[in-house]
């Protein structure tokens, strides 16, 4: 979704940016701390995390899963406005091409939509169910959609799009996922072909595009129009290839570490915010780092060392914040 766009579906939450410039800007969210679940206790304390995304520069978050973060927003606002952090989006899961699925999938995004709103966020992230157990790494369901199901998918996508901008008004971001019947990119490809343009932009995830081998940049030359939020994550392209040939479940591929910090995996970070930029695009670009689960003091020094490389990336349309502790001397060097 272009700029002009994205300013007609989503209030935009801050003035100083010049119409027509690109501007990406960068946050993180709670994935990035290895926080999948609202309740776990494999994952950080919220507190430690929004005390560690802050202390590391970055000015944005989403909500990660709902609950994870205080959900009144008075007490949320209280608490981001401490750290000096604002919300960018909350994230629901949609399986709208299941028969009689609109009721499950609205009351899911009435709360994250709400929240969203109130606390002065402008997105709300749209993921596809898997086709899969996660935990058992059966399917559930056909890994290809039939063309009834298709169209039940993408019109419902339609509809709740329209549906959120009207109620809450917000944008939607689609976001393309390992082990669902959006994951390819000719599924991606045949998905934009299938919703609104006006309605459905996508949140291009780096790493899950390029998960399925796809090609971030061909994606962002060929629709420049429909990149409206970015997932900023890279994959170590040798995992990736086991995973694939041994039809490994995702959950499982995270664990063998599929994804990487950069700049040790794929895509590159620089050509991706060069195209961005080329196109005038208005974007957040949300580090996700996958790496459920894993200990407590492993993701806050991965954090900050991607926030200096992308930092240190150094394009003019680049919004990211300062750290606001020394990295140690170890950070420093790595």
């Amino acid at each position: 979704m272009s700029a002009d766009s994205q300013a007609a579906t989503a209030p935009q939450q801050d003035t100083g940016h010049t119409p027509g410039r690109s501007r990406i800007r960068v946050g993180s969210a709670p994935d990035s701390w290895g926080v999948w679940f609202p309740d776990d206790p494999h994952q950080v304390p919220w507190q430690r995390f929004l005390d560690e995304v802050s202390a590391c520069g970055y000015e944005w978050i989403e909500l990660g899963p709902y609950g994870y973060l205080p959900t009144d927003p008075a007490q949320l606002s209280d608490e981001l406005g401490a750290r000096d952090l604002r919300v960018s989006a909350g994230t629901v899961f949609e399986h709208l091409h299941r028969p009689e699925s609109w009721d499950a999938v609205w009351s899911q995004v009435k709360d994250v939509a709400a929240l969203t709103e109130a606390v002065g966020g402008t997105h709300v992230v749209v993921i596809p169910d898997t086709f899969r157990d996660q935990k058992t790494g059966a399917d559930v369901e056909p890994r290809e959609l039939t063309p009834e199901a298709w169209r039940a998918k993408t019109s419902g996508v339609d509809r709740l799009a329209h549906a959120i901008r009207e109620e809450y008004g917000l944008s939607i971001a689609y976001h393309p996922h390992a082990e669902s019947h959006v994951g390819w990119q000719h599924d991606i490809e045949r998905f934009l072909a299938d919703t609104d343009p006006q309605l459905v932009p996508l949140c291009l995830d780096t790493g899950h595009v390029s998960y399925y081998r796809g090609d971030n940049l061909d994606l962002i030359r060929r629709y420049p129009e429909r990149i409206g939020y970015l997932h900023l994550k890279q994959v170590d392209p040798t995992v990736v290839d086991e995973v694939l040939e041994k039809d490994i479940t995702w959950p499982e591929a995270v664990r063998m570490n599929a994804f990487v910090e950069p700049p040790n995996g794929v895509p590159a970070y620089p050509p991706l915010f060069e195209a961005i930029e080329e196109h005038g695009l208005d974007v957040f670009a949300i580090v996700e780092q996958d790496m459920y689960p894993c200990p407590p003091d492993q993701p806050f020094p991965i954090a900050r060392r991607t926030h200096r490389h992308i930092a240190g990336c150094r394009l003019p349309a680049l919004e990211i914040g300062a750290p606001k502790t020394p990295a140690t001397g170890s950070e420093a060097q790595a």
